[in-house]
């Protein structure tokens, strides 16, 4: 049994799939006007870390994330640099997915894209029209949201400070605001439009994702994720526009992420604290110790990232990548130990029991480094043989499933080039030129191999 916290009830429940052993997920996606920041992917890896769950619990999951590349923001960068939308766009777009892929967060099943679903977010426009939810000013179109009574049950925003019709049209406003908001602007001099039938013009933000979610994943889903200034009020309005259209619930369970901050600040150009996954690359760090530490506070409490923190998940990770080294290339004396057994069983429940209570990863870390502990304890007494080393490996590639932040191929075979600088430092060694040898081997550092001089020869590993 897996526990959330919904943000729409404000209660922790048990979660039961509207399908039996499938999930359908939507997550909200970048906004292509600028690089994603730590901040961004600190959203993207709570999500991972969601979706290799349930993968792990043996669930269908169906994950569907937006790409926003129509917007005020997409709009302004582009007129500002004199291009075209998609030519603006198009290089964050390739940049979001190569940070996904170095952070090893698994793709979506689906990634729409805005400008590819003007006519699911049109038919919704017109059906809200029809149904008197909407209402056309001066060739916009708007919700009306008195003509939902449940507006603002996910955010609790206190409707008694509406006024009524008041209006925005601008995507991002007011937090404190309840106000009709924009579904469809009217054409604009220099802004991209689209001829539809509720008009000329453009999509506002909010119904976006109520369309491309719903012709994804139906009208009803299981999960929707995004981070806590999503709340409000661009997932109240999903849900209002959404439920007032299919005049059925939107989404059952609604998971928030809380904000990151770096060394206790909000994070900011101007205050030279903040960070682009490429920027952190750049000063060295290997990006699987960033995911680490994304992933190792609470999705629910706030992260405050500092450069030190990400040191010390540089240390976890080496620690855990070691320890698969050492299973995967110790000699082990055949046999087993039946104490090996009754350890992976208890950490590998204790893992899973931690994440099955809202995923919380505090526990599930301790079980895998209490596992990872305990089992070095074994191999300084020579307790530990080849059966339970291959098991061991077997239930510390499982927990990676989750927490992914093991090389897929450790033990990969290395290039000819490295293999022959190697083979040189060991002619070196030999030939006791061990300034040389030395010098080589700060070399291979630098190109990620690490080299250990045992009594059984040298061993190398991926940094």
């Amino acid at each position: 049994m897996i526990k959330f916290f919904n943000t729409l009830s404000g209660k922790v429940e048990l979660f039961s799939p509207i399908r039996e052993g499938h999930v359908g997920l939507y997550t909200c996606g970048p906004t292509v006007y600028d690089y994603a920041h730590i901040g961004n992917f600190r959203s993207y890896i709570f999500e991972d870390l969601l979706k290799r769950y349930l993968l792990f619990l043996g669930y269908q999951v169906v994950h569907v994330m937006n790409i926003t590349d129509i917007d005020d923001k997409t709009i302004k960068g582009a007129k500002k640099y004199g291009v075209s939308l998609s030519e603006y766009t198009v290089k964050y777009i390739d940049a979001f997915f190569q940070d996904v892929d170095t952070l090893n967060i698994i793709r979506a099943n689906h990634y729409p894209r805005a400008t590819e679903h003007i006519k699911e977010m049109s038919l919704m426009i017109k059906g809200l029209l029809e149904k008197g939810y909407a209402y056309e000013k001066d060739g916009s179109i708007y919700f009306d949201i008195s003509k939902f009574p449940a507006y603002g049950k996910l955010s609790k925003i206190d409707l008694n400070q509406l006024k009524k019709g008041s209006r925005v049209e601008s995507d991002e406003y007011e937090k404190a605001n309840a106000v009709d908001f924009t579904l469809w602007k009217a054409k604009k001099e220099g802004e991209p439009y689209w001829e539809t039938e509720v008009g000329t013009g453009r999509p506002g933000w909010h119904i976006e994702c109520s369309a491309m979610s719903s012709k994804y994943l139906g009208k009803t889903f299981d999960i929707h994720c995004g981070g806590v200034d999503n709340i409000f009020p661009h997932h109240e309005n999903e849900i209002a526009q959404s439920e007032a259209y299919t005049g059925k619930k939107f989404v059952n369970i609604w998971l928030h992420c809380h904000h990151l901050i770096v060394d206790g600040e909000k994070m900011s150009k101007s205050k030279g604290n903040y960070y682009t996954i490429k920027d952190l690359l750049a000063k060295g760090f290997n990006p699987l110790a960033i995911r680490f530490l994304l992933l190792s506070t609470h999705y629910r409490k706030q992260l405050n990232f500092t450069l030190e923190a990400l040191e010390q998940a540089v240390s976890s990770v080496q620690r855990i990548r070691d320890f698969q080294y050492e299973l995967l290339n110790h000699n082990f004396p055949e046999g087993e130990n039946k104490d090996v057994l009754r350890l992976i069983k208890d950490e590998i429940s204790r893992f899973t029991s931690g994440l099955s209570d809202d995923l919380n990863i505090s526990v599930a870390l301790t079980s895998t480094f209490d596992m990872i502990k305990k089992a070095n304890i074994l191999i300084i007494k020579n307790k530990l043989y080849q059966k339970d080393a291959e098991r061991l490996a077997t239930a510390l590639n499982r927990m990676d499933e989750v927490l992914g932040v093991l090389p897929l191929k450790e033990t990969a075979d290395l290039s000819d080039k490295i293999k022959e600088k190697i083979s040189f430092r060991e002619k070196a060694r030999a030939d006791k030129n061990f300034q040389l040898a030395d010098q080589i081997r700060d070399d291979l550092l630098r190109e990620g191999i690490i080299l250990e001089d045992t009594v059984n020869g040298v061993r190398w590993k991926h940094k």
